[in-house]
């Protein structure tokens, strides 16, 4: 692992600390944020969009940081190359995988981390984190904007993921936006056996607004006070 410049926004306050990590599928980046006395880490990824700095990726990492939980935000290997169109999901996930090993290895960023992961994901990344969670050691799934489907297509559901998840016995939380073309809230909760304490609805689509950051930020705070540490 390796240091760079940081590249998230000025509204990160203090800035992160940003790491190369080398991975089978080419280099990622870690925006890694560290919180006095960790209460956990959050492992977050972003969407199939050339972008780490959505409203819920940044209201995610601000409530988690100011909840006390170390926050690592992996920018996969396409976006690191200046790609525009996201790269297949076994590429994602083998990436995704790859950067948690290295996190946890002896001598690695957070090898002494103390308290649960919590892995999570924007939409894209979403499913990334449902599909990998045992894989990377995770005690809890966090899904931001679950892309259930195709807008418009809701015979070719992707529930399989989410329940995939929950069938491994994992606490899953969605924060997902009302009118998400993807899949709303109440579309989720027919969808899989979530149980609906643990639906967010947010205003918004599948794109959430910067009005609903502080909700996006409400949310977060009560998914972690509800993962036991």
């Amino acid at each position: 692992m390796t240091s760079t410049q940081p590249l998230t926004p000025a509204s990160l306050n203090p800035a992160p600390t940003v790491l190369e990590v080398p991975t089978s599928v080419g280099p990622a980046r870690v925006h890694l944020r560290r919180a006095r006395g960790s209460r956990g880490v959050l492992l977050l990824g972003h969407g199939a969009g050339p972008s780490i700095t959505t409203t819920d990726l940044i209201a995610t990492t601000e409530a988690a940081v100011g909840a006390g939980w170390a926050v690592a935000l992996v920018e996969q290997p396409w976006l690191v190359a200046g790609g525009r169109v996201a790269a297949r999901p076994p590429i994602l996930d083998t990436a995704w995988v790859s950067v948690a090993a290295a996190l946890r290895a002896r001598g690695g960023a957070l090898a002494t981390a103390r308290g649960p992961w919590l892995v999570a994901g924007r939409s894209a990344g979403a499913r990334v984190a449902c599909r990998t969670a045992l894989s990377v050691g995770a005690d809890a799934v966090l899904c931001l904007s679950f892309p259930l489907h195709p807008p418009g297509k809701p015979e070719s559901s992707r529930a399989q993921e989410l329940a995939g998840a929950l069938a491994d016995g994992l606490p899953v939380s969605v924060v997902q936006g009302e009118r998400d073309p993807f899949g709303t809230p109440a579309e989720v909760l027919a969808a899989v056996s979530l149980p609906p304490t643990r639906m967010y609805a947010v205003p918004g689509t599948h794109t959430i607004p910067r009005g609903s950051a502080s909700a996006v930020g409400a949310a977060i705070t009560e998914v972690l006070r509800g993962i036991p540490g």
